[in-house]
Order: C-alpha cells, then sequence, then structure tokens
C-alpha cells in the first residue's frame, strides 16, 4: 500500500486504493496506548473523514495488536479523565465514522487495545492471536466500550467471566463466542484484511454507513422505533447512486461500480 506523506512516530497511515490502513507503531511495548498515540489518532481522523477514503483497516506492528494503556505514560492520576480525554473520542470516532471499519488483530489484544478491536464494525484476527480482558487483574473495570460491546457479543454471562476472570480467549475461541468474525493463519492475516478492506472501500459505502446507523440504533431501540428507523434508512438508500447501479448492473447482468454516493 502507498504511503502517506506525513510521518508520525507511534502509528503508520498508509493510503491506497481508497483504504487507510492504521498501524499500532509501539512494537517494543508491544502497541500500548501512549498519550502521543492518542494525539496521533486525534491528528488522523479528518483524513479518515475524508473522501479520499472509503474504509479504514487497523493493525498493529509486530507481535502484537496492543497491550491496552502503557500505564507509565498516563498525564493524569485519574483514569476516568484519560478515557474522557482519548480513549471515548477514539471509540465513539470509529463507531459513528460513515465508513466500514475493519480491526486485523495479528496478535495480543488487551485491555483497552481489545476494546479498539471490538469497536471495529469487521473484527479479523490471526490464528495465535488473543484477547485479554486484562482490567480485573489490577482492580480496574473493563473500559472504552468493552462493557458495551461483550454483552451485546457474547451474552452477560460470557461476558461477565471475560470481565471478572480476565482469562487469555484464543482467537479460534473468539470466533467461536461471535466476539469476532473471522480467523486467519497467521501469514495470511493480513493479505486477507486488505483484500476485505479493499472490496469494502469499493462497495456501497454509504449503504454501509446506513447499515451501522441502524444496527448502532438497534441496541437501544423497540421493535417499533427500529422498524422506524429501517423505514427511514431504506427511503434515504433508494435516492442513492448507488442504489440505482446496483439495480442498474443487476438488470444488465455486469459488475456494479458504486462510488459511495
Amino acid at each position: 500500500m502507498t504511503t502517506s506523506d506525513h510521518t508520525y512516530k507511534t502509528i503508520r497511515l498508509d493510503l491506497s486504493e481508497k483504504v487507510a490502513k492504521i498501524t499500532l507503531n509501539r512494537p517494543e511495548k508491544l502497541n500500548a496506548f501512549s498519550v502521543e498515540m492518542h494525539e496521533e489518532l486525534r491528528a488522523i481522523m479528518p483524513t479518515l473523514e475524508s473522501d479520499d477514503v472509503r474504509c479504514v483497516l487497523i493493525t498493529g506492528e509486530g507481535r502484537a495488536f496492543g497491550a491496552g494503556a502503557d500505564l507509565s505514560d498516563d498525564d493524569t492520576n485519574d483514569a476516568g479523565d484519560t478515557l474522557e480525554k482519548n480513549y471515548n473520542p477514539l471509540i465513539r470516532f470509529l463507531r459513528n465514522l460513515d465508513k466500514p471499519v475493519i480491526s486485523a488483530v495479528n496478535g495480543i489484544a488487551a485491555g483497552a487495545s481489545m476494546s479498539l478491536a471490538l469497536a471495529a464494525d469487521i473484527c479479523l484476527a490471526a490464528r495465535s492471536a488473543y484477547f485479554l480482558q486484562a482490567f480485573c487483574h489490577i482492580g480496574l473495570i473493563p473500559d472504552a466500550g468493552s462493557t458495551y460491546f461483550l454483552p451485546r457479543l457474547v451474552g452477560s454471562g460470557k461476558a461477565m467471566g471475560l470481565a471478572m476472570l480476565g482469562d487469555k480467549v484464543p482467537a479460534e475461541e473468539a470466533e467461536r463466542l461471535g466476539l469476532i468474525w473471522k480467523v486467519y493463519d497467521d501469514d495470511a492475516l493480513m493479505n486477507e484484511a486488505e483484500l476485505l478492506a479493499k472490496k469494502m472501500a469499493s462497495g456501497p459505502t454509504l449503504g454501509f454507513a446506513y447499515i451501522k446507523q441502524a444496527m448502532n440504533a438497534s441496541l437501544s431501540n423497540t421493535l417499533d422505533q427500529q422498524l422506524d428507523v429501517e423505514r427511514d434508512l431504506q427511503s434515504k438508500a433508494t435516492k442513492t447512486s448507488d442504489f440505482a447501479e446496483g439495480v442498474a448492473a443487476f438488470t444488465e447482468k455486469r459488475p456494479a461500480s458504486f462510488t459511495g454516493k
């Protein structure tokens, strides 16, 4: 993939074929979150929102996706302040971004890094990777969205066990539980993740954005409320250029050429 012009210290941002690939790049610290990493992630948000990007892919450098927070690199004694300033805006941004987000977990995803992986719309993992709700081992609660994602992905019973016991969850077990989408052999993960990102970037990305909106709304809506959401978003979807192109391509028995509009 083509490397972007700007050089960052704790992440890499590569742009190619409408895909923004973010690599967490503190391998000597197992890509643990630092204050600087959060600052650099905030700095690239406008790029991710731009028309130059139609899919986002997040992974880690080296043998880890991320080891959670770097506790030696915190600028406050109050973890709540750190969440409010750094983690919560990141998770909200990814969940609300109007384009698909894929995480490719190449190794350990612990603590807030596991939360980051689960915040993606589609989470892939290497076979040797594992997930760990490490918070309970130091007397904290899961954060950065984990108490929201876990019960919705695996049910309240499994979620409570993951949070209170802090056991390692191998990638294949995570897939079986429904925690993630799919597992690949280690040497195939990034190729498969990049192929999927390119495929989604060339798809009806405005429709994907509506799917995200509908799925996110469903988590707190009644059935009646959700039926109204589906009605309203489907009305918008049928007015898009991509819908017209999709119907035309189907009728003409040819591949569709979507523009995300």
